[in-house]
């Protein structure tokens, strides 16, 4: 089988298909600690993308409560069941990716979820990992924890979906890296379901055939961020392009985040398909359990967040998430603000450090009026 070399592993891994990178990757930085899991994203996403027929359990977007929530029903840990916990010597992978378990020549390690797992998408929501007596408060270090984690396709360096297909329906653009099924060769084997170890490839009970996220890929093409993106009201979301064929630029925000930085890590790297959406890790959650779901860089990355207040650089570039509908992919910090710009050269955003604040007076001479807190 070729090999391939995974910088999320720190080593070469088995992957079915050589092919050069994509000329720029789409990529997405989710903030877990901002995330109020209101649902806005998932509405935005299902009443645009999947509203028709055969589509009733598709959500190419939704946010689930982890430590017990999943949806499909715990997609996540019936996979680590069969792969067992990764173990990591650095930041180089040691156990097998879902390509290495199986067998040269056979498709990715994974599972088919039951029709019964797509029956509850808010599973396990607000659960926390423990019960609480009768009028216990939380004071310091939380002894219980919930964290809410939204999920979209990740649009995988070396993606699972993919490399399953038997019909060649499934392919990665060359111009942003986005994965899409043609829907034409498509004949349902759903080979792609069991084989994604994120559970975002859906079929169609209606048309036979299998839909995942699209990454809005007629808003990319008009440099506009992603539905879900411009939609969150948390702003936990910033979505631009990494730097796939030369050195990562500082002045990008994706790249500066998620490569220099490596404060936003990804989902479940040990998988080996290279996810492109990173979080950013919740810092009140125990470093055990978060470093199964985004490996070994956890805590540096908890540390790096909590004094955001002192790296003006790297929390100006996180003041761009949710700040203009333009994907921005160069940014620049001048004095007390952030400025980013569109691929056209375009100024898109320009956000204050501090909010500027506006008092007005009690009595307004000009109209005759007061106001009061009601108006």
């Amino acid at each position: 089988m070729p090999k391939r070399y995974n910088w999320q592993l720190g080593r070469e891994m088995d992957y079915p298909f050589e092919a050069p990178p994509p000329a720029r990757q789409v990529a997405y930085v989710f903030d877990t600690n901002k995330c109020i899991e209101c649902q806005t994203c998932t509405v935005a996403c299902k009443t645009c993308w999947t509203s028709g027929k055969g589509q009733e359990i598709i959500f190419w977007n939704n946010v689930e409560t982890k430590p017990y929530g999943g949806y499909p029903l715990e997609w996540d840990t019936r996979l680590l069941a069969k792969t067992g916990p990764a173990a990591w010597k650095g930041t180089t992978l040691v156990t097998p990716t879902v390509f290495e378990t199986e067998g040269d020549k056979q498709p990715p390690n994974g599972h088919r979820p039951a029709v019964d797992d797509y029956s509850s998408p808010n599973v396990g929501e607000d659960d926390i990992t423990g019960t609480i007596e009768m009028g216990a408060a939380f004071s310091g270090v939380h002894p219980m924890w919930m964290f809410y984690l939204a999920r979209i396709c990740n649009h995988c360096d070396h993606p699972a979906c993919l490399a399953a297909c038997p019909r060649q329906a499934i392919y990665k653009r060359d111009e942003d890296g986005i994965v899409l099924i043609d829907q034409e060769r498509c004949r349902g084997y759903q080979e792609c379901v069991r084989a994604c170890p994120y559970k975002k490839t859906f079929f169609n009970v209606i048309s036979r055939a299998s839909e995942k996220c699209i990454g809005c890929f007629p808003r990319v093409e008009q440099g506009q961020v992603a539905l879900c993106v411009e939609s969150c009201i948390g702003k936990i979301r910033l979505h631009g392009f990494l730097t796939t064929r030369g050195e990562p630029r500082p002045d990008n925000p994706l790249d500066y985040i998620v490569k220099i930085r490596k404060l936003a890590l990804p989902l479940y790297p040990q998988h080996g398909t290279g996810p492109n959406v990173y979080y950013i890790p919740p810092v009140h959650v125990p470093n055990g359990f978060l470093e199964q779901l985004f490996g070994p860089g956890v805590e540096a990355a908890k540390t790096m967040y909590r004094k955001l207040a002192d790296d003006r650089q790297l929390l100006g570039a996180l003041l761009l998430s949710g700040a203009s509908q333009r994907i921005i992919t160069r940014f620049e910090v001048k004095g007390d603000e952030v400025l980013g710009w569109a691929e056209n050269g375009d100024e898109v955003a320009r956000v204050p450090f501090t909010e500027p604040v506006y008092i007005r007076k009690h009595y307004d001479e000009v109209h005759n009026v007061y106001r009061h807190n009601t108006t």
